[in-house]
């Protein structure tokens, strides 16, 4: 008889993804220290915190770029941690991962980067395939630019032809590493506008890692914030704009705190 650690089939009715006591540290520096958080299926979960508490690393954990040295990860109820790199390949074809810097290959076209995914795990016609990538690029309003190169387009043209990608697989969730840096405030709020286009439209469930907060609000079912490698809050967007938690009301109003003051003065 299965258990819940080790079951044979999905839990469709669990939470989507579950942490339980995730650690990770890279030689003395301990960058998540014993993690536990569920994420819930088509919401939009945004997680904040100071450069180098963990983030990015929490989500290159969901999706097995790393493991972690202890605890347990579990997507659809069964535990993924411990997979094999080739039992990894189908989990991994149900997230979609919108880079930071988009990492687009400058020397495909627009139409052969959104392809790539379906070409290394479909078995697709070539027209199925064209047909699947001026639908996506729809999606983020850029047909026809399918023979442009990412060096003809600005940047948040690749950031959205990035999120075409990222959803050419018809994802369950997506995951967002700062998809709003480097664009000015009327990029950033096409890139938001599109989080929640997919959410709603596709039910996509996101996982966004920022430090905009005017992002944060905008797309954000829940934000939780990171800090030394724990979650420290967690709770809706109404929740953090009203807080006294003087830790969260720092990073949220952009304060620096005494000890960063401090280090101005060493």
């Amino acid at each position: 008889m299965p258990t819940p650690e080790s079951p044979t089939t999905p839990d469709r009715n669990g939470p989507l993804i579950e942490l339980r006591g995730v650690s990770k540290r890279f030689g003395a520096l301990e960058v998540l220290r014993a993690v536990d958080v569920v994420f819930e299926k088509g919401k939009t979960t945004v997680i904040i915190g100071e450069s180098g508490s963990g983030k990015s690393v929490l989500l290159k954990h969901l999706i097995g770029l790393l493991r972690p040295d202890s605890g347990e990860i579990y997507f659809h109820g069964r535990r993924i941690d411990q997979l094999k790199e080739y039992e990894m390949v189908e989990i991994r074809r149900r997230f979609g991962f919108l880079f930071q810097g988009g990492a687009l290959f400058d020397s495909l076209t627009v139409a052969e980067n959104i392809a790539f995914p379906l070409v290394e795990h479909t078995h697709e016609p070539r027209d199925k395939i064209e047909q699947t990538v001026a639908e996506k690029l729809r999606m983020v309003g850029l047909d026809g630019l399918q023979q442009r190169k990412p060096a003809e387009l600005s940047g948040g043209q690749r950031k959205r032809v990035a999120l075409a990608r990222a959803i050419a697989l018809d994802p369950e969730i997506v995951l967002y590493d700062e998809p709003t840096t480097g664009l000015d405030p009327v990029r950033s709020d096409v890139i938001d506008e599109l989080i929640r286009k997919l959410q709603h439209e596709i039910n996509v469930t996101g996982i966004v890692v920022t430090h905009d907060m005017k992002s944060a609000f905008k797309v954000a079912d829940r934000i939780v914030m990171l800090k030394h490698g724990t979650f420290v809050a967690d709770g809706t967007p109404d929740y953090f704009r009203t807080t006294d938690d003087a830790q969260v009301r720092r990073f949220v109003d952009g304060h620096a705190g005494e000890e960063d003051l401090a280090a101005l003065n060493d």
